[in-house]
């Protein structure tokens, strides 16, 4: 992520550590350093105020950047409002982990699903190459006229942002003739054309601000659609609001996000050998999140297993909810049900995912779901 910044070569990046997103600033500080960008680095005394930062920096004309994890995305939890709200194509780096309490600095997707409604593009990443990819695309996304709002890209911390993998960078001057130059729009520093950001805005114009934002982010799918084309015509690499792995013919499918996507690929193509119609759809885009074209590639399914790796207190999971409204008109419906795995870094192994796929060809076997909520490998009661 930080090679990705390097090559991005933003105007301005202002952040705080926190594991485990800190090797991606402190790599890049590295690069300011020694002078390989051009970029104006801001330590600042704690996530909300690197997010204000970023804020102003954007707002004054500039390509922005920042990265961050659990907590320090809590902490800029008003900014991120704000941030998508002043539409600012802010980009930042979000490696997944648990929020406190108790303290955990291990995997979940806590922090950004908490996020989801801030406003912000998500897209999340299976590995690294993914989130490189994910970065390169993201400044051309979120920078597009028609969508002009912030953008996090997602990957699970430890899992991937600590595992070595084999992947590609590309050149330098071919990213940066992806992605082109940047345009800002309406800068503060434009004296010659006064602005003003962040203005009051009471009953008489914030529901039609607020429209014009949801217009934005829905406008969002088909630029990224058309950014993903570009990206696999210029680099070779396809990428699709989501990934739909061997459920052409499935009956059975699990619906996942990030990096546990590998391991149930693996188990797919086991089962497949075995003779069972089995398949994996791996979200990428999560907001603005695509019911339609999700619904259109589940419409064979009989039962669909949706794996969170988050919680929503008093609700079912964050991805859950979103799958049961995009099957809701579905005919026939399958049946869906949730299960809550990973929180705090718990691995989910091949068998477990085994014995998930065997769950559901029970209830498929037996025409209903019977549990549809629970938590996977939990001690006792």
């Amino acid at each position: 992520m930080a090679e990705a910044m390097r090559q991005i070569n933003p105007d301005v990046v202002a952040a705080f550590p926190i594991t485990p997103s800190t090797q991606v600033i402190e790599d890049f500080a590295t690069f300011v350093a020694d002078g390989k960008v051009k970029t104006e680095l801001i330590t600042v005394e704690s996530e909300h105020s690197a997010m204000s930062a970023c804020i102003g920096a954007s707002a004054a004309g500039g390509r922005v950047m920042t990265a961050t994890s659990a907590n320090g995305l809590a902490l800029m939890w008003e900014m991120l409002y704000i941030a998508a709200s002043m539409r600012q194509p802010i980009l930042m780096t979000v490696v997944n982990r648990a929020l406190s309490a108790p303290i955990n600095i291990h995997c979940d997707h806590g922090d950004s699903m908490g996020a989801r409604d801030a406003g912000w593009i998500q897209i999340y990443a299976e590995n690294n190459q993914e989130a490189y990819d994910n970065m390169v695309m993201a400044p051309v996304i979120a920078e597009h006229r028609d969508v002009r709002l912030p953008v996090m890209v997602c990957l699970d911390g430890f899992i991937i942002s600590h595992s070595i993998e084999t992947m590609e960078l590309e050149e330098d001057q071919a990213v940066r003739d992806f992605i082109g130059p940047y345009r800002g729009l309406h800068s503060l520093l434009d004296t010659d054309r006064p602005v003003t950001w962040g203005a009051l805005d009471l009953h008489d114009y914030y529901i039609e601000h607020k429209r014009g934002q949801q217009a934005a982010i829905e406008s969002a799918k088909s630029v990224i659609e058309s950014v993903s084309d570009r990206f696999y015509r210029t680099f070779g690499r396809k990428y699709e609001l989501f990934e739909s792995y061997r459920i052409e013919d499935a009956e059975r499918v699990m619906v996942a996000i990030n990096s546990v996507a590998g391991e149930i690929k693996e188990v797919v193509d086991a089962l497949r050998d075995a003779g069972e119609k089995v398949g994996l759809l791996k979200i990428r885009l999560f907001r603005p999140f695509p019911y339609a074209q999700i619904a259109a590639a589940l419409r064979g399914a009989k039962v669909v297993t949706v794996l969170d790796r988050s919680t929503s207190m008093g609700a079912y999971g964050p991805l859950f909810g979103e799958i049961r409204t995009a099957l809701y008109d579905a005919e026939p419906r399958p049946l869906v049900y949730n299960r809550t795995f990973g929180l705090g870094g718990r691995e989910l192994f091949p068998d477990d995912i085994q014995e998930l796929f065997a769950e559901s060809r029970r209830y498929l076997q037996n025409g209903k779901v019977e549990k549809i909520f629970d938590f996977l490998n939990v001690r006792g009661d």
